[in-house]
């Protein structure tokens, strides 16, 4: 006989198996919370990441608008469109570049310092009429005020020197617009089919609402540095054209970027004077007023209804996060969320009323 031990029976069980049904039930549930807390987590790590791909899409949206715009007066293929619109970006950006572009960076320069002795002003008159203020949370306020400017300068700066998180997004962008059928196709492939038409649809209307959103931003960012800058260059206020572009770019950050812009326009106004403050004060709600009763509410109609309280907390809570990349992206992130959950919505009561 041998003297090794017999093995064991192929068909005993093994430490690994589980017979208990409601122990094997928990288990499963316990996986699928630990696999969501996972997906949490590492959503989490790579939020950057997912936030330059999300930029990407949102730069998509706005190539594939300009491209349909322009579509109503150029009957010519879809890729040459494109390719137009982009030369088009391409040409303004080398023309901000040539024209204004050492100007306005002189300009930036001397911004931060000019507004920091117009509020020490606005201090000394604030304790002269007995209104008392630490000097600390004077100079705490000035401090996330400039820093602000800074974060808007610093993305300017980088947009025109090319910096790599703004290529990739412009990158992603052009390749998305490029093949959009392509990447709506893949992701729906890992759907299972009876759910594909359901994100088909959803897709459509999330990217429709998106395009006309990015559509009123883009016209509001237009007509309000455009009309600041002429407005504040024909009365001689310094850094018009500084003012101008910031007051643009600042109306992509609704109900954050106007207060940020109004301060600024205001504090350099009174640089040159009283009438030349009161004058940006005027300039300053003439601009707001046009933009509020004329603009919000024609995008308003054709775009998702956000409650400003809703949009205001998210870019505080995605700016605190991921800082101007967050904020900048807050309000097409809460639209795509809004979309998705109304669209869930209607599908859950078709499927009530089809089985009563």
């Amino acid at each position: 006989m041998s003297d090794e031990p017999n093995p064991a029976p192929t068909h005993s069980a093994g430490p690994t198996d589980i017979r208990d049904d409601l122990v094997r039930q928990e288990i499963k549930r316990a996986a699928v919370w630990i696999g969501m807390a996972g997906l949490a987590a590492l959503a989490v790590y790579l939020a950057h990441p997912l936030l330059v791909i999300f930029g990407g899409f949102v730069f998509a949206m706005l190539i594939d608008g300009g491209q349909r715009l322009l579509g109503r007066v150029l009957p010519i293929r879809r890729t040459w469109r494109i390719a137009v619109v982009l030369l088009l970006t391409v040409a303004f950006l080398v023309w901000v570049v040539e024209f204004a572009g050492s100007q306005i960076m002189t300009q930036a320069a001397e911004m931060p310092p000019l507004v920091t002795a117009q509020a020490q002003r606005a201090l000394d008159w604030a304790s002269a009429h007995g209104l008392t203020m630490g000097r600390s949370d004077v100079s705490g306020l000035l401090k996330e005020l400039l820093g602000g400017v800074s974060q808007v300068t610093q993305a300017l700066g980088g947009l025109f020197g090319g910096v790599t998180t703004l290529l990739i997004m412009v990158i992603l962008g052009i390749y998305f617009v490029l093949e959009p059928d392509m990447y709506q196709r893949g992701l729906a492939w890992m759907l299972p089919a009876e759910s594909r038409e359901y994100f088909h649809g959803t897709t459509h209307r999330m990217g429709r609402t998106l395009r006309m959103l990015l559509a009123g931003r883009m016209l509001g960012m237009v007509i309000e540095g455009v009309c600041t800058w002429i407005a504040l260059a024909v009365y001689g206020v310094p850094m018009a054209a500084l003012l101008g572009l910031l007051t643009g770019l600042l109306v992509f950050l609704p109900n954050i970027g106007a207060p940020i812009s109004g301060i600024l326009m205001i504090l350099v106004g009174f640089s040159g004077g009283t009438a030349m403050g009161i004058y940006c004060i005027i300039v300053y709600v003439v601009v707001q007023t046009v933009d509020g009763n004329v603009i919000v509410p024609m995008v308003a109609k054709r775009t998702a209804d956000l409650a400003p309280a809703l949009v205001l907390g998210a870019q505080l809570i995605f700016g605190v996060l991921f800082g101007i990349l967050g904020l900048a992206l807050a309000d097409p992130l809460v639209v795509m969320l809004k979309i998705a959950l109304e669209r869930q919505a209607e599908h859950n009561t078709r499927r009530d009323e089809a089985t009563g």
